[in-house]
Protein backbone atom coordinates (compact mmCIF):
# COMPACT_ATOMS: atom_id res chain seq x y z
CA UNK A 1 0.00 0.00 0.00
CA UNK A 2 2.96 2.28 -0.26
CA UNK A 3 1.77 3.45 -3.52
CA UNK A 4 -1.59 5.02 -1.36
CA UNK A 5 1.17 7.21 0.12
CA UNK A 6 2.92 8.62 -3.25
CA UNK A 7 -0.83 8.87 -4.46
CA UNK A 8 -1.45 11.25 -1.25
CA UNK A 9 1.79 13.53 -1.74
CA UNK A 10 0.75 13.77 -5.55
CA UNK A 11 -3.06 15.21 -4.39
CA UNK A 12 -0.81 17.58 -2.04
CA UNK A 13 1.54 18.70 -4.83
CA UNK A 14 -1.72 19.27 -7.27
CA UNK A 15 -3.61 20.42 -4.82
CA UNK A 16 -1.67 23.14 -3.21
CA UNK A 17 -0.30 24.41 -6.31
CA UNK A 18 -3.63 24.99 -7.80
CA UNK A 19 -4.84 26.88 -4.66
CA UNK A 20 -2.61 29.19 -5.03
CA UNK A 21 -2.93 29.48 -8.84
CA UNK A 22 -6.70 30.14 -7.66
CA UNK A 23 -5.87 32.67 -5.36
CA UNK A 24 -3.14 34.64 -7.56
CA UNK A 25 -6.24 34.92 -10.22
CA UNK A 26 -8.26 36.39 -7.60
CA UNK A 27 -5.69 38.58 -6.49
CA UNK A 28 -5.24 39.43 -10.03
CA UNK A 29 -9.44 39.87 -11.15
CA UNK A 30 -9.04 42.43 -8.21
CA UNK A 31 -7.10 44.26 -9.56
CA UNK A 32 -8.77 45.02 -12.72
CA UNK A 33 -10.44 48.00 -11.33
CA UNK A 34 -10.23 51.60 -13.72
CA UNK A 35 -6.13 51.95 -12.61
CA UNK A 36 -4.94 53.43 -15.71
CA UNK A 37 -8.19 54.60 -17.03
CA UNK A 38 -7.14 57.38 -19.28
CA UNK A 39 -3.13 57.30 -19.05
CA UNK A 40 -0.55 56.54 -21.67
CA UNK A 41 2.73 54.55 -21.08
CA UNK A 42 5.70 56.53 -22.03
CA UNK A 43 8.75 54.11 -23.35
CA UNK A 44 10.20 53.31 -19.90
CA UNK A 45 6.82 52.67 -18.29
CA UNK A 46 6.31 50.18 -21.09
CA UNK A 47 9.63 48.64 -21.15
CA UNK A 48 9.40 47.59 -17.70
CA UNK A 49 5.78 46.49 -17.77
CA UNK A 50 6.94 43.84 -20.45
CA UNK A 51 10.06 42.66 -19.50
CA UNK A 52 11.05 44.32 -16.11
CA UNK A 53 14.30 46.56 -14.70
CA UNK A 54 16.43 44.73 -17.31
CA UNK A 55 14.38 45.53 -20.38
CA UNK A 56 14.52 49.40 -19.16
CA UNK A 57 18.47 49.50 -19.21
CA UNK A 58 18.67 47.87 -22.43
CA UNK A 59 15.98 50.07 -23.80
CA UNK A 60 17.70 53.42 -22.53
CA UNK A 61 21.07 52.10 -24.44
CA UNK A 62 19.32 51.69 -27.64
CA UNK A 63 17.70 54.52 -27.17
CA UNK A 64 21.27 56.64 -26.67
CA UNK A 65 23.01 54.75 -29.45
CA UNK A 66 20.16 55.47 -31.89
CA UNK A 67 20.82 59.42 -31.46
CA UNK A 68 24.35 58.53 -31.18
CA UNK A 69 25.56 59.74 -27.85
CA UNK A 70 26.37 55.83 -26.96
CA UNK A 71 28.50 53.44 -28.97
CA UNK A 72 27.46 49.95 -28.55
CA UNK A 73 29.99 47.52 -30.67
CA UNK A 74 28.87 44.49 -32.02
CA UNK A 75 31.82 42.70 -29.37
CA UNK A 76 29.56 43.89 -26.23
CA UNK A 77 30.96 47.00 -25.26
CA UNK A 78 29.93 49.95 -24.85
CA UNK A 79 31.35 53.55 -25.04
CA UNK A 80 30.13 56.92 -24.02
CA UNK A 81 30.34 59.44 -26.25
CA UNK A 82 27.71 62.42 -25.02
CA UNK A 83 28.27 62.49 -21.02
CA UNK A 84 25.42 64.06 -20.33
CA UNK A 85 22.54 62.45 -19.81
CA UNK A 86 19.43 63.71 -21.09
CA UNK A 87 16.89 61.75 -18.02
CA UNK A 88 17.80 59.96 -15.11
CA UNK A 89 17.87 56.78 -16.90
CA UNK A 90 20.50 57.77 -19.44
CA UNK A 91 22.33 59.18 -16.32
CA UNK A 92 22.17 55.75 -14.59
CA UNK A 93 23.86 53.99 -18.02
CA UNK A 94 26.04 56.51 -18.10
CA UNK A 95 27.16 56.05 -14.53
CA UNK A 96 27.16 52.14 -14.31
CA UNK A 97 29.49 52.33 -17.74
CA UNK A 98 32.46 54.41 -15.07
CA UNK A 99 34.61 56.82 -15.25
CA UNK A 100 36.18 55.29 -17.76
CA UNK A 101 33.40 55.81 -20.52
CA UNK A 102 33.83 51.94 -21.41
CA UNK A 103 33.07 48.96 -20.52
CA UNK A 104 31.29 45.72 -20.67
CA UNK A 105 27.12 45.84 -21.96
CA UNK A 106 26.35 42.78 -19.81
CA UNK A 107 27.57 44.52 -16.41
CA UNK A 108 26.38 47.70 -17.65
CA UNK A 109 22.97 46.29 -17.72
CA UNK A 110 22.99 44.37 -14.46
CA UNK A 111 23.92 47.55 -12.90
CA UNK A 112 21.47 50.46 -14.45
CA UNK A 113 18.80 47.47 -14.03
CA UNK A 114 19.14 47.97 -10.31
CA UNK A 115 19.22 52.00 -9.82
CA UNK A 116 17.48 54.03 -7.93
CA UNK A 117 15.86 55.88 -10.92
CA UNK A 118 14.57 52.20 -12.18
CA UNK A 119 13.37 51.42 -8.67
CA UNK A 120 11.47 55.19 -8.38
CA UNK A 121 9.85 53.74 -11.73
CA UNK A 122 8.99 50.49 -10.09
CA UNK A 123 7.52 52.53 -7.07
CA UNK A 124 5.58 54.27 -8.85
CA UNK A 125 3.65 51.48 -11.48
CA UNK A 126 2.73 49.69 -8.50
CA UNK A 127 1.38 52.90 -6.91
CA UNK A 128 -0.75 53.35 -10.09
CA UNK A 129 -1.75 49.63 -9.82
CA UNK A 130 0.36 49.17 -13.52
CA UNK A 131 3.11 46.57 -11.77
CA UNK A 132 2.88 43.94 -9.78
CA UNK A 133 4.75 44.52 -6.04
CA UNK A 134 7.64 42.81 -5.22
CA UNK A 135 6.80 40.05 -2.94
CA UNK A 136 3.51 39.36 -4.31
CA UNK A 137 2.67 35.57 -6.39
CA UNK A 138 1.85 36.39 -9.93
CA UNK A 139 -0.05 34.32 -12.02
CA UNK A 140 2.74 34.00 -14.38
CA UNK A 141 4.75 32.10 -10.96
CA UNK A 142 2.23 30.09 -9.96
CA UNK A 143 0.90 28.49 -13.61
CA UNK A 144 4.92 27.59 -13.60
CA UNK A 145 4.26 25.88 -9.85
CA UNK A 146 0.98 24.32 -11.35
CA UNK A 147 3.52 22.98 -14.49
CA UNK A 148 5.85 21.42 -11.81
CA UNK A 149 3.56 19.61 -9.91
CA UNK A 150 1.81 17.98 -12.90
CA UNK A 151 5.15 17.20 -13.86
CA UNK A 152 6.00 15.74 -10.24
CA UNK A 153 2.30 13.92 -10.22
CA UNK A 154 3.45 11.88 -12.94
CA UNK A 155 7.07 11.26 -11.36
CA UNK A 156 4.97 9.73 -8.50
CA UNK A 157 2.65 7.96 -10.44
CA UNK A 158 5.63 6.02 -12.18
CA UNK A 159 7.13 5.51 -9.06
CA UNK A 160 3.49 4.03 -7.95
CA UNK A 161 4.05 2.29 -10.87
CA UNK A 162 7.04 0.79 -10.66
CA UNK A 163 6.52 -0.63 -7.02
CA UNK A 164 6.23 -4.65 -6.46
CA UNK A 165 2.85 -5.87 -6.39
CA UNK A 166 2.32 -6.11 -2.44
CA UNK A 167 -1.92 -6.39 -2.64
CA UNK A 168 -4.43 -7.09 -5.07
CA UNK A 169 -4.98 -3.75 -6.35
CA UNK A 170 -4.40 -3.64 -10.60
CA UNK A 171 -2.24 -1.58 -12.18
CA UNK A 172 -4.58 0.43 -14.47
CA UNK A 173 -6.26 1.63 -11.23
CA UNK A 174 -3.42 2.97 -9.87
CA UNK A 175 -2.33 4.56 -12.80
CA UNK A 176 -6.44 5.79 -12.94
CA UNK A 177 -6.11 6.94 -9.39
CA UNK A 178 -2.95 9.29 -9.82
CA UNK A 179 -4.77 10.28 -13.32
CA UNK A 180 -6.76 12.33 -11.10
CA UNK A 181 -4.81 14.95 -9.81
CA UNK A 182 -3.02 15.21 -12.73
CA UNK A 183 -6.40 16.35 -14.53
CA UNK A 184 -7.26 18.41 -11.63
CA UNK A 185 -3.35 20.57 -12.40
CA UNK A 186 -4.15 20.45 -16.02
CA UNK A 187 -7.94 21.46 -15.82
CA UNK A 188 -6.13 24.69 -13.94
CA UNK A 189 -3.43 25.08 -16.59
CA UNK A 190 -6.49 25.11 -19.08
CA UNK A 191 -8.82 27.61 -17.37
CA UNK A 192 -5.69 29.90 -16.58
CA UNK A 193 -4.48 29.96 -20.15
CA UNK A 194 -8.38 30.94 -21.23
CA UNK A 195 -9.06 33.05 -18.27
CA UNK A 196 -5.83 35.47 -17.47
CA UNK A 197 -3.66 34.67 -20.55
CA UNK A 198 -1.22 36.11 -21.45
CA UNK A 199 0.60 35.81 -18.23
CA UNK A 200 2.74 38.68 -17.17
CA UNK A 201 5.81 38.75 -14.19
CA UNK A 202 5.71 42.32 -14.42
CA UNK A 203 2.82 43.96 -15.26
CA UNK A 204 -0.81 43.56 -13.66
CA UNK A 205 -4.01 43.35 -15.67
CA UNK A 206 -4.61 47.07 -15.69
CA UNK A 207 -0.91 47.25 -16.80
CA UNK A 208 -1.50 44.45 -19.77
CA UNK A 209 -4.61 46.67 -20.87
CA UNK A 210 -2.45 49.76 -21.17
CA UNK A 211 0.73 47.84 -22.90
CA UNK A 212 -2.22 46.06 -25.78
CA UNK A 213 -2.85 49.97 -26.26
CA UNK A 214 0.62 51.21 -26.40
CA UNK A 215 1.74 48.20 -28.59
CA UNK A 216 -1.54 49.15 -30.80
CA UNK A 217 -0.26 53.24 -31.07
CA UNK A 218 3.36 51.90 -31.70
CA UNK A 219 4.38 53.69 -35.14
CA UNK A 220 5.11 52.14 -38.83
CA UNK A 221 7.87 49.43 -39.04
CA UNK A 222 11.46 51.40 -39.94
CA UNK A 223 11.27 55.01 -37.97
CA UNK A 224 13.51 55.47 -34.84
CA UNK A 225 10.06 55.82 -32.53
CA UNK A 226 8.54 52.68 -33.47
CA UNK A 227 12.08 50.63 -33.06
CA UNK A 228 12.39 51.89 -29.87
CA UNK A 229 8.49 50.51 -29.31
CA UNK A 230 9.24 47.25 -30.23
CA UNK A 231 11.99 47.38 -27.94
CA UNK A 232 9.81 48.14 -24.78
CA UNK A 233 7.47 45.61 -25.72
CA UNK A 234 9.59 42.66 -27.22
CA UNK A 235 13.17 43.34 -26.35
CA UNK A 236 15.97 43.54 -28.45
CA UNK A 237 15.27 40.85 -30.51
CA UNK A 238 13.14 43.43 -32.21
CA UNK A 239 15.89 45.19 -33.46
CA UNK A 240 16.52 45.53 -37.37
CA UNK A 241 19.93 46.76 -36.76
CA UNK A 242 21.72 43.16 -36.94
CA UNK A 243 25.41 44.62 -35.92
CA UNK A 244 22.82 46.08 -32.16
CA UNK A 245 21.70 42.78 -32.11
CA UNK A 246 24.91 41.52 -31.77
CA UNK A 247 26.24 43.49 -29.24
CA UNK A 248 23.28 42.47 -26.73
CA UNK A 249 24.03 38.78 -28.07
CA UNK A 250 26.89 38.73 -25.38
CA UNK A 251 24.69 39.90 -22.70
CA UNK A 252 23.76 36.50 -21.41
CA UNK A 253 27.79 35.30 -20.63
CA UNK A 254 27.55 37.88 -17.67
CA UNK A 255 25.58 35.89 -14.84
CA UNK A 256 23.05 39.21 -14.66
CA UNK A 257 19.93 39.85 -15.29
CA UNK A 258 17.41 38.23 -17.75
CA UNK A 259 14.22 39.38 -19.22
Amino acid sequence: MFWVLLLLSAWAVAGTACTRLCLAAARAANGTADFGRGRELDLYEAAFLSGGPARVADLTMVSMARQRRLLLAHTGWATVVDPRGQDEMERSVIGAIGPGGQSRIAPVRVSAASTEAVRGLADRLVSAGLAVPDGVRTVAAAVRQVRLAALGVCALGVAALALPAADDVPRYLIALWFALPLALALSCLAIARIEVHPYSAWASPAGQRLLGAFARRAGRPGDAPADLSSVAVRGVRALGDADLRAAFAHREEYGGLRD
